[in-house]
């Protein structure tokens, strides 16, 4: 039989591990949710960092990729760095959007500020890595730091839609303005600079305003560079988010109807059942796809029979951009400026003087 200290030690051994490691949900609150892994604050466990067991416990693991949208994940690291990489990718990666418009006619119900601010919107296609900076105060644009587009279109009738029509699109012309409409104007030597460019927006189907006969909208537009931390239209990615990996664990076997039950407790997924022995058991599949609504904790007769946590330092990331740069370019890019960020202050911790 186990010393009934050693069992005592075990226990409360397994009651550490779990603080550390994974933050529990419980049905009326969240446990662990506090970072404690510091030096000293668990006797028997070595909790300095170190580079080595960092690099040896990091990953990056690429889950799905599709046309405009990433899911990794990012294991081994402190919450503070994932929330670092989320809020670079909303607010520092820069891209290219409308900032000035000069509007020379709009005789179109949309007012001159709403115009400009939809026209601001508009995600544009070009890579900002190729332009510089504009310099505050610089009134005129140049090829290295400014896009230059127009929107000239009027609105006629179609002389040969049938009298009784009413369809605005048999009976005018250019009644829908979209983005597409918007065309690329070189300035300078641009077309030099950019012999293959096909800068235009991201989108063309995109609903700009809507015209009807005699009316018109001739409007010259400059694209600066930009960050999401200035203006919500310079943010290259729709959604930038991260969530803790679930870790869902059934303390006792779940039978019969109370595994079927169980398992519309769950996204869908989540638990799957098994025939074992002619009988049907539940197992818990793939908790990755649980969205953790705590159902389960509305049955009496299944809260006490699941434990359900994340994983702390497992963290999955999904990154939908608006189509400017690719979700991966997004991602690559952020740790560029992450890590610029960290040798700008070792720059300035070496040359603070020491007294």
């Amino acid at each position: 039989f186990p010393c009934p200290t050693l069992a005592a030690a075990m226990a409360a051994k397994r009651g550490t591990d779990e603080m550390r490691d994974r933050v529990v949900l419980s049905e009326f609150g969240v446990r662990n949710v506090h970072t404690t892994d510091f030096p000293g604050n668990y006797p028997g466990y070595e909790d300095a960092w170190d580079q080595r067991r960092f690099e040896e416990a990091f990953r990056v693991d690429i889950i799905r990729e599709e046309e405009g949208a990433l899911e990794f994940d990012m294991v081994g690291i402190d919450a503070a760095i994932a929330n670092a990489f989320r809020r670079i990718l909303l607010a520092e990666v820069p891209t290219m959007a409308v900032e000035k418009v000069f509007v020379y006619n709009n005789t179109s119900i949309v007012q001159d500020e709403i115009l400009a601010h939809r026209l601001g919107l508009i995600p544009i296609r070009a890579d900002p890595r190729l332009f510089e900076y504009r310099n505050q105060g610089d009134e005129e644009g140049t090829e290295i730091d400014t896009l230059q587009f127009q929107l000239k279109i009027k609105c006629s009738r179609n002389p040969q839609a049938a009298k009784e029509s009413s369809d605005p699109n048999e009976l005018y012309f250019n009644h829908k303005v979209y983005s597409k409409h918007m065309t690329w104007i070189p300035l300078g030597n641009q077309t030099d600079l950019f012999p293959d460019a096909d800068f235009r927006p991201v989108h063309d189907d995109i609903l700009i305003a809507l015209l009807r006969p005699g009316q018109e909208i001739d409007v010259l537009m400059h694209c600066v560079k930009g960050i999401g931390k200035d203006h919500a239209k310079f943010s290259p990615v729709a959604t930038a988010s991260y969530r803790l990996l679930p870790d869902i664990t059934l303390l006792q076997p779940v039978e019969d109807e109370a595994a079927e039950k169980l398992q519309k407790c769950f996204s869908p997924g989540v638990i799957e059942i098994q025939n074992i022995k002619g009988k049907k058991v539940a197992r818990v599949a793939n908790a990755r796809l649980d969205t953790f609504s705590r159902e389960v904790f509305r049955h009496e007769g299944l809260k006490n029979l699941v434990r359900l946590a994340r994983v702390r330092n497992h963290y999955i990331f999904s990154v939908e951009s608006t189509g400017i740069l690719p979700p991966d370019v997004l991602v690559s890019e952020a740790i560029k400026i992450l890590m610029g960020k960290c040798q700008r202050f070792l720059n300035e911790l070496d040359s603070v003087p020491v007294e």
